[in-house]
């Protein structure tokens, strides 16, 4: 399987999903994708931006085109954005065009590991603790829905994660 399959990492903010991709692309010798970065590469603007100025809705249908033409590719690794898998089709390209993994991690870790770094619009002046337990309920179903494999990144380190995919 590792021979000839994209490798599609879902999962919500701060599961590690652009870490653990990056590294294991590197094992795997694949090109890595994390499709919140081509989006903003290909726009010239954050995706703070987008939200702004097109909101929720003009992002999502902005990340759909991305991930179709990413996931299109071959023996890629691609990290996807948390809310990804809300929207039907990128459910369904993901899981037609490649092995899903569900990184998981606790509402708990998710809050700890996002108060560090980029700027996370659907956080921005909220309660996050609060808002990741609300996205969680609406997206675990729909992670698990397509997921080959899940894996808990809790108190992990991105090596042992990527090992455990190869080995998987």
């Amino acid at each position: 399987m590792i021979q000839s399959r994209n490798y599609f990492l879902v999962g919500p903010m701060g599961a590690g999903k652009t870490a653990v991709g990056r590294h294991l692309s590197r094992l795997l010798h694949r090109d890595f994708y994390d499709s919140d970065e081509e989006l903003e590469s290909r726009t010239g603007v954050d995706i703070p931006f987008i939200f702004e100025k097109e909101g929720e809705k003009g992002f999502r249908q902005r990340e759909q085109k991305i991930i179709k033409e990413l996931s299109e590719k071959k023996n890629i690794v691609l990290a996807t954005g948390g809310g990804a898998i809300l929207n039907e089709q990128n459910r369904i390209f993901l899981g037609s065009r490649g092995t899903v993994i569900y990184l998981y991690a606790s509402v708990g870790k998710q809050v700890e590991r996002t108060k560090k770094g980029k700027e996370r619009p659907l956080l921005t002046n909220k309660d996050s603790r609060k808002v990741l337990e609300e996205l969680m309920a609406v997206r675990d179903p729909l992670y698990k829905s397509i997921a080959d494999i899940t894996i808990n990144t809790d108190g992990r380190k991105i090596k042992s994660v990527a090992q455990e995919i190869i080995n998987a």
